[in-house]
């Protein structure tokens, strides 16, 4: 089987068409998981001892309740304690990467909030898999709502923690929103970028960008007809032998039972494909310059998405920025440490600490 080089966006390799073979449990889903998904229980990470989980809601500004779990550590204190707000990657939900941050923080003693973004999840949003790059970066302004108003947290001292295409998301946030005091940009992706340029920038220029709009035109006039939505498909299973490296990272994440969950769009059936075009005439990181607050953006030495978050950081300004590649980490090894537990907490652990006082 040939792959299609249709355009990479988010953190889908590439963009396959609804009819894309798509397991819907993974190749090796143990039996166990497929229980857990039985009783709606499934998360891709075992609860840390020293942690509670609690099942939360709150609504963004554009009235959608976003539903998160919020991770507390057992003996967290009273008043004044700081507080993360987590989300990614692009077609993942909380149950997966960003609710294993999430409590890997809370068992190093912060508060952490893993939500599910607006039109995914478990979080409301009609119709469903959209994705706006305004609506998404209010998300983590909401999650920031939540956490400010919670007693046992200083609104002081609240952070982000944005994976792959939510990284771009959350250095939005931290430009706008100056509640924010510390970020992190784990494995990032600008999806604005790839949307509008391609991989690597291979198709920036304007008769590329004009086909693909032509070819999104098209598509909303068809599914207006229709009254249906497309998807774009999830990660391709199974692999094919001549994929990319980067395309087997994916999928030995979001199709087995490492990383698999039954809601995301990644492990299943894609994105809604008409949701990827505003992000095409977007700038994520247009004041990324003015970001006051702490940002650490994090990566991968062999990411094929290193060179996003390396360009991210020479836009960042002042001596409260900083850059960490992970020695042989790939981009989904930044997912849940991989095989070699390469996500470096103790750095996060410090970084937070440090602005978050």
């Amino acid at each position: 089987m040939k792959l299609s080089k249709s355009l990479l966006i988010g953190s889908i390799a590439l963009v396959f068409s609804a009819t894309a073979c798509t397991s819907t449990k993974g190749a090796d889903m143990a039996d166990s998981t497929a229980a857990k998904i039985e009783k709606n229980e499934h998360y891709t990470f075992e609860l840390a001892e020293n942690v509670t989980r609690t099942k939360v809601t709150f609504r963004n500004h554009f009235g959608i309740e976003l539903v998160g779990d919020l991770y507390v550590p057992k003996n967290v204190a009273a008043t004044g304690n700081a507080a993360l707000a987590v989300s990614g990657p692009f077609g993942a939900v909380k149950e997966q990467s960003s609710g294993f941050y999430a409590n890997q923080m809370a068992s190093r003693g912060f508060i952490a909030l893993a939500f599910d973004p607006s039109y995914t999840g478990e979080s409301g949003g009609e119709p469903r898999f959209m994705n706006s790059p305004d609506i998404n970066t209010e998300d983590f302004m909401a999650a920031v709502d939540y956490l400010s108003t919670r007693e046992n947290i200083d609104p002081e001292k609240i952070g982000l923690i944005g994976i792959c295409g939510w990284g771009g998301m959350a250095l939005n946030a931290a430009a706008i929103d100056t509640r924010v005091k510390a970020t992190v940009a784990s494995t990032m992706y600008d999806l604005s970028r790839t949307a509008a340029n391609g991989y690597f920038d291979a198709d920036n220029n304007e008769e590329a960008r004009y086909k693909m709009r032509k070819s999104f035109s098209d598509l909303r006039t068809q599914e207006f007809k229709n009254g249906t939505f497309s998807r774009t498909g999830g990660v391709i299973d199974p692999i094919p032998d001549d994929a990319p490296y980067f395309l087997k990272d994916y999928h030995a994440y979001y199709k087995t039972a490492r990383g698999y969950h039954e809601r995301s769009p990644n492990s299943n059936g894609g994105w809604a494909t008409q949701s990827l075009i505003s992000l095409s005439n977007t700038k994520l990181l247009a004041y990324a310059d003015e970001i006051r607050s702490a940002v650490m953006v994090l990566h991968g030495e062999k990411a094929h998405s290193r060179y996003m978050g390396e360009d991210a950081f020479k836009r960042l300004t002042g001596d409260n920025k900083e850059l960490v590649i992970v020695p042989g980490a790939s981009h989904t090894d930044l997912y849940d440490g991989g095989e070699n537990n390469a996500i470096p907490f103790d750095k996060l652990v410090d970084f937070f600490g440090k602005y978050l006082k």
